[in-house]
């Protein structure tokens, strides 16, 4: 049927390189400059690639600015999953990479600021982002994210705003369903040539489901200066703590049915056989995040260097729900996990432009370092009859990984057509220390090599119509949550293998007569050695090696504006996401679970000309998603939702104030908002939330 469907999308597309179609107007969506893929300023409309930007305007359009989930629902090809667990943060994939990450997002590169989200295992968190002080968020997907190394089925890069103009200080206030509420304090401007930006909030919640409230404090400063012509240097910090969140894990199918909120009953608890799980061994994680940064550019006769050095420390502390049965055994390494990772790491690169053959050749060649060094502990979540508190040493080792990446990049334009390729070689060494030795010992090292690539051609039909065709092969090695367990649950599990991929993908984006936007494209990515989901208890996931997948699909994006402030957005993804050989008892052709087949977004707004009002309407849906492998459990069913949003603004000299009303899910519907693939004990649902709203009030002052 899917396959029916991209034929279909193809059938769609041919028409509009046979026709003329009007000039592009300025400031329509063609001149939207990115730096993601090409490393440099280019036109989004000129890569050979899909790559969609999310603004200011979009990302504060109110909303809590929490949540990546809020911003990132418009772009086609991503699915951003809000768990309403902010111990586990939200699941995000892209095509399909990612979608069976336990915990924070994997498969997808996080950058901020030019500076690596993501740890060199290829594991990142999107709640590192901050944005209170976001300008745009690029989300680059398909082959051409290859070229940023291991785990790049896809990158987002988040880039800060800069302090501009005489000095402003602004206090934002949220509050909202379920005891939601926030304060916000950001600082801004521009002094003697130095910009800055300064910001602190904190959220907080009492959870829609069960045993799901959280805290979150962030804290961020930028400075930006010119030490010398042709320069920029700019220091960035950012810090982020979660204490005690708590974990509401996943619930079986008919406890959903009963009631969405609950939290799975814990049925062996003599003492209260009403409490949950999550109640008894009180699951919840601790974060402590602190990262600082530093970019330099250097602008030369026909060229740029750029170098970016960065360091961090984080800590984590996790109570999982594990039973006393299970941690009495020697070999388990207990249901509290604690670590304590000390990170950093550094890119150069050299960006050099001639004429060649009549055309423009760009070439970027650059190396990329990486550490972390992890010590990780775990023990008992309970000590005598008490379960949830820190009981004896259960496994005690030091982890570090290393990645040294060199890569070369190159585009030559000549007349109507681009010609870009780039190579990287993926370095990446994993050496285990095992200091507890009661259960034997677990000391060892992995090693994951790839050389990856990239191809592709652009075409210049006319000014209004490009057409490209591109083509990758890239690594996903596992990521150090993935190799934590092995399926007994014995220990550090030295037999996985990286996943290697081959991915092409064919598109358009044309300017259509009034200005409008639409780009289109069809992809297919085939995966051998696929990482997939071996065991999953209480918050612990292990993983396996499976047979080949293949991911194929088809995404469109329209965007159009009409001069009355009617504005109007439409993407939608179809992806076909199956096991492609047979492995085990999993047939070929089974659904990969926590992939939709269909996911689309659409949106109607206005916008007052003077800015003081807007209004829009959201629509959301999805089909449905399996939960593990066999496709034999009841799968999470499809939903479309409807979101309300309302603003408004005020000048007063040198004020500014802002107000925003938002109403979600306004037909209160009941529906799974994330699975946990593969859950052992079949409690695989997780409930999004009801209808809820939120409540946004802001004034800012500047001083002139």
């Amino acid at each position: 049927m899917c396959k029916k469907r991209v034929v279909l999308g193809l059938s769609l597309l041919a028409p509009y390189s046979l026709i003329g179609l009007t000039p592009a107007y300025a400031g329509t969506p063609a001149d939207v400059v990115v730096i993601s893929g090409s490393r440099i300023e280019r036109s989004s409309f000129d890569l050979a690639a899909a790559i969609d930007v999310v603004d200011d305007t979009r990302l504060g359009e109110a909303q809590m600015r929490v949540n990546l989930s809020e911003a990132l629902m418009s772009v086609p090809g991503l699915v951003v999953s809000n768990r309403q667990n902010y111990a586990q943060d939200l699941q995000i994939s892209s095509r399909g990479f990612g979608a069976r990450s336990a915990f924070g997002v994997r498969g997808m590169r996080l950058i901020s600021d030019g500076i690596p989200a993501t740890m060199p295992d290829g594991q990142g968190q999107a709640a590192t982002f901050n944005l209170d002080v976001a300008s745009r968020i690029e989300v680059l997907r398909g082959p051409l994210a290859a070229i940023y190394g291991n785990h790049s089925g896809g990158v987002m890069q988040l880039l800060t705003k800069d302090g501009k103009g005489h000095p402003s200080v602004e206090v934002s206030v949220v509050s909202g369903s379920e005891g939601v509420g926030k304060i916000d304090v950001n600082a801004q401007g521009e002094t003697a040539g130095i910009s800055y930006v300064v910001d602190s909030s904190r959220f907080q919640t009492s959870g829609y489901r069960e045993h799901s409230a959280a805290r979150r404090e962030t804290n961020f400063a930028k400075i930006a200066f010119v030490p010398w012509a042709k320069s920029k240097l700019t220091l960035v910090a950012n810090r982020l703590i979660q204490d005690d969140t708590q974990d509401p894990l996943g619930v079986q199918w008919q406890t959903f049915l009963n009631n969405p909120r609950q939290a799975e009953i814990d049925s062996s608890d003599t003492q209260d056989p009403k409490r949950s799980f999550a109640d008894r061994y009180n699951t919840r994680k601790s974060i402590h995040h602190a990262q600082f940064g530093l970019t330099y550019e250097q602008l030369m006769d026909a060229g740029r260097l750029r170098l970016s050095l960065y360091d961090g420390d984080r800590q984590v502390s996790q109570y999982q729900a594990f039973s006393k049965a299970l941690q009495a055994n020697a070999s388990q390494s207990g249901g509290v996990v604690d670590f304590d990772r000390h990170f950093y790491g550094a890119e150069v690169n050299w960006l050099h432009t001639a004429e060649l053959a009549g055309g423009v050749l760009t070439t970027t060649l650059g190396l990329e370092y990486a550490r972390s060094s992890d010590r990780r502990q775990g023990f008992e979540n309970f000590i005598l009859t008490q379960y949830g508190v820190k009981g004896n040493l259960r496994r005690n080792e030091q982890d570090i990984v290393t990645s040294l990446d060199p890569y070369l990049q190159t585009e030559w334009v000549t007349g109507p057509w681009r010609f870009s390729a780039g190579l990287r070689r993926n370095q990446l060494n994993i050496q285990v220390r095992d200091y507890f030795l009661a259960n034997g010992n677990d000391s060892g090292s992995l090693k994951y090599a790839k050389t990856t690539q990239f191809a592709g051609l652009l075409y210049k039909w006319n000014p209004e119509l490009n057409l490209y065709a591109s083509a990758a092969r890239g690594m996903e090695s596992p990521t150090l949550n993935e190799l934590f367990y092995s399926g007994s649950g014995s220990g550090f599990n030295f037999n996985l293998r990286a996943a290697h991929n081959t991915q092409i993908e064919a598109g358009m984006k044309t300017i259509l007569p009034g200005g409008a936007r639409f780009n289109a494209a069809i992809f297919q990515v085939r995966s051998a050695d696929e990482l997939v989901v071996d065991t999953a208890v209480g918050g612990r996931t292990s993983y396996r090696n499976a047979a080949s997948t293949l991911h194929q699909g088809m995404e469109v994006a329209l965007d159009w504006s009409w001069r009355n402030g009617i504005s109007a957005r439409f993407s939608g993804t179809v992806l076909r996401a199956i096991y492609d050989e047979t492995y085990g008892a999993i047939a070929a052709g089974n659904r990969l679970p926590g992939v939709p087949e269909i996911n689309w977004y659409g949106e109607l707004a206005w916008h007052a000309r003077d800015d003081s009002l807007d209004a829009g309407l959201e629509l959301l849906a999805s089909s449905k998603l399996y939960v593990e492998d066999s496709n034999k459990e009841t799968a999470a069913p499809a939903y479309a939702i409807a979101n309300f949003r309302v603003g408004a603004r005020q000048d007063a000299g040198a004020w500014r104030f802002k107000e925003f009303l938002r109403v979600n899910n306004l037909s209160d519907k009941i529906y799974v908002g994330s699975v946990i693939v593969g859950d052992t004990n079949r409690r695989f649902y997780e409930a999004a939330q009801g209808r809820n709203w939120l409540l946004g009030i802001s004034a800012q002052m500047t001083f002139y």
